[in-house]
C-alpha cells in the first residue's frame, strides 16, 4: 500500500506539471496560427499594392473600414489644419464623424488599394504656397486566410464579429537611400571631375526618387472592440518600382502603382 501511495503521489506531481504547461502550449499554438495568417495575408496585400490592382473586388468581403488621419503643414513646418479623421466604410464616408458624400464608400477593390497606396506625404500648391499633407492610413480587416467558417461567403454577422481580425497601417514613401554627400556637387574644393560625377549622380537620385518607393505594412492583432488591438505586431517592408499615379475618376484622389511605367525626371 505504501508503494502504491508513493506512486500515486509521483503521478499526481507529474500531472500537475503537465496541466501547468498546457495553457502555455495552447497560447503558443494560438500565436503561431495568428502569425501564419498574418504572413499569408501580407503577401496578398503586398501583391495588390505592387501591381496597382483595380479589379480585386474580393477585398470588399474582408475590409470593414479604412481611416486616414490627415494633417496639413506649412512651408516652415507650422501646423495649418488637422489632424482630421477621414473614415470610409461600405455605406458612408465621414470627416471627423460628420457624414460626407456617400460616393466615396469602399465598394470595390480599386478604392481599397487606392487608399492603401496613398503616400505618407503629399505636397500641394495652395494659393501660391506649397503645403505638405501627412496621411496615416489604417484598414480594419478580417483575415482572408482564416478558418473556412469565417471567410467569405460567410454572412452571419455574429460569426463575422467573432472572426480573427487585424489593423493594417500602410506607409508609402519615395526611396531616398543615398548619402547626401554623393549629390553635393556644389561643395567647396571639388575637382571638376568630382563635381561632374556628383552632378550626374544627382540626376540618378532624382529619377530613383520618382520611380522607386518604399512600402511599409504594419499589422497589429487581434482586433478588439472600438478599433483597439492586442499585443501582436509584425512589419513587412518592400520596395516597389514604377510610377505612383493618382486617379480622381473614382470619386476622390486614389493612388496606384504602375509597375510597367517609369518617369524620366525633367
Amino acid at each position: 500500500m505504501v508503494e502504491i501511495a508513493l506512486s500515486l503521489a509521483i503521478i499526481g506531481f507529474a500531472l500537475v506539471a503537465v496541466v501547468g504547461v498546457l495553457p502555455t502550449g495552447m497560447q503558443v499554438q494560438r500565436e503561431n496560427r495568428e502569425e501564419t495568417i498574418i504572413n499569408q495575408d501580407a503577401q496578398v496585400w503586398l501583391s495588390a499594392i505592387r501591381e496597382g490592382a483595380r479589379g480585386y473586388d474580393e477585398l470588399t468581403n474582408y475590409v470593414d473600414a479604412i481611416t486616414n488621419i490627415v494633417t496639413v503643414y506649412g512651408p516652415n513646418g507650422a501646423l495649418l489644419a488637422g489632424p482630421d479623421r477621414l473614415g470610409y466604410t461600405r455605406t458612408e464616408c465621414t470627416l471627423n464623424n460628420t457624414l460626407l458624400s456617400p460616393a466615396n464608400v469602399i465598394t470595390n477593390g480599386a478604392r481599397i488599394v487606392g487608399l492603401l497606396s496613398t503616400p505618407k506625404f503629399t505636397y500641394h500648391d495652395v494659393a501660391g504656397r506649397l503645403v505638405a499633407r501627412s496621411n496615416y492610413v489604417m484598414a480594419y480587416v478580417r483575415a482572408m486566410s482564416g478558418a473556412a467558417t469565417e471567410v467569405a461567403p460567410q454572412t452571419n454577422q455574429s460569426v463575422r464579429e467573432l472572426a480573427f481580425g487585424y489593423r493594417l497601417v500602410s506607409e508609402v514613401v519615395p526611396c531616398t537611400a543615398w548619402d547626401t554627400n554623393w549629390v553635393a556637387f556644389n561643395a567647396a574644393g571639388l575637382s571638376a571631375e568630382e563635381a561632374a560625377a556628383r552632378s550626374n549622380y544627382w540626376w540618378v537620385a532624382r529619377n530613383t526618387y520618382a520611380n522607386l518607393h518604399e512600402v511599409r505594412l504594419l499589422f497589429r492583432w487581434p482586433l478588439l472592440a472600438r478599433g483597439q488591438t492586442g499585443s501582436g505586431r509584425q512589419v513587412f517592408r518592400t520596395t516597389i518600382s514604377g510610377v505612383l499615379t493618382n486617379d480622381s475618376r473614382l470619386g476622390q484622389v486614389f493612388y496606384f502603382f504602375n509597375p510597367d511605367s517609369y518617369a524620366r525626371y525633367p
